[in-house]
């Protein structure tokens, strides 16, 4: 049976028996700028074929549903310098299950930033480093500069230059996971 294998405008298309990957995105906003970045990244990734995209927000997500994933992106509001409560519930709810059990698998991070982002991301992977994830994308934090009360509690308008990048993202680990490249 010979396999053919074809370029399309998402990516490389691998024809034969190939089973379909699932990217799990696990996702947390307050003021609507992750939720825009991950419809952004989800929107990439399912221009993929071969690639199932389950998207949920961190306090609906379990353990599980984890499981059952061949890839990941966790993205989070930066709250506080620090990854957003409800992402860290759901670390905190299924890191014991999760240990030992998805060793080596992808994963990328997304942080809707006020600030500059960097203690959000070096706490997600500290986590996904004890779970034994594979990181393979540099982290994409997108920098709203909400520094006052006001601006901060703001409903947040991501630019589309921004949203291209979280689309960019979505593409690449859907396509990553797909040809299994990680």
């Amino acid at each position: 049976c010979a396999e053919t294998s074809q370029w399309t405008a998402s990516g490389f298309r691998h024809a034969g028996a190939r089973s379909m990957k699932t990217l799990f995105v696990i996702w947390h906003s307050h003021t609507g700028g992750t939720a825009q970045m991950v419809a952004a990244l989800v929107a990439g990734a399912r221009g993929v074929d071969g690639v199932r995209v389950i998207e949920r927000r961190a306090a609906d997500a379990t353990a599980e549903d984890a499981l059952a994933a061949d890839a990941f992106v966790f993205a989070t509001p930066e709250c506080l310098a620090m990854l957003s409560g409800a992402l860290k519930d759901f670390f905190d709810r299924s890191y014991c299950d999760l240990l030992d059990r998805v060793n080596g698998r992808p994963y990328a991070v997304m942080v809707c930033a006020g600030s500059d982002g960097s203690n959000a991301v070096r706490q997600i992977e500290r986590i996904a480093t004890g779970l034994r994830l594979r990181k393979v994308a540099d982290a994409l934090v997108v920098n709203t500069a909400a520094q006052t009360p006001e601006r901060i509690l703001a409903p947040k308008h991501i630019a589309e230059s921004e949203l291209a990048r979280c689309r960019e993202l979505g593409a690449l680990v859907a396509n990553g996971v797909q040809l299994g490249l990680f």
